[in-house]
């Protein structure tokens, strides 16, 4: 059960000025599915170049890799990530449509959790909070309080393809419907200094792929995994209505998860620039990363890369930003 949510009305908040004798920085991890391993080789870049941030905030898989920053365990994550393949991927998949999603998620937050903090947010070495969408009222929420892990389920509930995650009388989904780069909710814990990545910038025109070239390709990665994977989520589709729909479809155009895919990306890129434009942060990351497709978690390596050159693309423009203050 997630507890103690704050509801955030639709205005923007203004930057404060900054104090240089005690500057705050936040990092704002936007949403983006699996291009959200970016904000691994992010984090990192920074580090590297002597800035931490204090106060991490996070929609989506944004959400996820922050909340795993702020409990101290990236160390940890980034082995696993990087070690994930498409068999590994399947095997946390657990399709079923009753509940409002292709996937539970329930096994792959049992996974998740042995990354995360089983605490408290309110208990974290980092100021850390989750942006997640009310689907009754369409209202932002953000999670500030109470348990890190439902936090994070709360926030990467993809519509359609999670099932939501019940509070109260309502349920809440993804936080990237509503602030898919949560710069504003930085700014309201108190940064001085917003720092956002937003993972969605060179997304919308990004070519449908064949898509039975896609099946073809993820057969040969793994034939017995993408078999498994398709043969259960066809189980659970064949007796449905819908099922019997898609099978005397005729082939030809984009695939279903391709159409789904597509559709997020046009929504999320137009959400990121109308509240980017009326709050922008102080510094804009933008890793260039549309050539990795919604669910390609097995391609860490590549996205944490570009994570980190992200940031060496801004370097010059970061430094003096941060040259006073608590940063080197």
């Amino acid at each position: 059960m997630v507890t103690h949510i704050t509801p955030q009305k639709d205005e923007t908040s203004a930057a404060p000025a900054v104090d240089s004798a005690a500057m705050k920085i936040g990092l704002a991890l936007g949403s983006g599915s699996a291009r959200g391993w970016a904000h691994i080789g992010v984090i990192r870049a920074l580090h590297d170049n002597g800035i931490e941030p204090q106060i991490i905030c996070g929609t989506s898989i944004g959400a996820l890799v922050g909340a795993v920053y702020a409990s101290g365990t990236l160390d940890q994550f980034e082995a696993w990530v990087r070690d994930l393949d498409w068999w590994s991927i399947v095997r946390f998949m657990d399709p079923g449509i009753a509940g409002g999603g292709f996937m539970e998620g329930e096994h792959l937050m049992k996974v998740m959790a042995e990354h995360l903090n089983p605490g408290n947010i309110e208990n974290l070495p980092k100021t850390f909070a989750a942006v997640a969408t009310n689907l009754r009222t369409g209202q932002e929420l953000w999670i500030q309080k109470g348990s890190l892990v439902d936090a994070v389920r709360a926030s990467i509930a993809l519509p359609g393809l999670f099932t939501p995650v019940r509070h109260e009388d309502s349920w809440l989904v993804d936080g990237g419907l509503v602030n898919p780069v949560p710069v504003s909710l930085c700014r309201s814990l108190g940064a001085d200094v917003t720092i956002a990545v937003n993972l969605n910038g060179d997304i919308v025109g990004r070519r449908l792929p064949n898509h039975e070239a896609v099946v073809r390709e993820k057969r040969n990665k793994s034939p017995d995994a993408w078999n498994q994977f398709t043969d259960r989520l066809q189980e659970t589709l064949k007796d449905s209505s819908f099922g019997r729909l898609v099978a005397r479809r005729e082939p030809p155009g984009p695939g279903m998860f391709d159409v789904v895919a597509s559709a997020i990306n046009i929504m999320q890129d137009r959400i990121t620039r109308s509240r980017m434009a009326g709050d922008p942060p102080d510094l804009l990351l933008a890793p260039r990363l549309a050539q990795i497709g919604l669910l390609e978690f097995d391609r860490a390596e590549e996205a944490i890369a570009e994570g980190r050159r992200a940031v060496e693309r801004m370097l010059p423009i970061i430094r003096p930003l941060l040259k006073s203050g608590s940063v080197a």
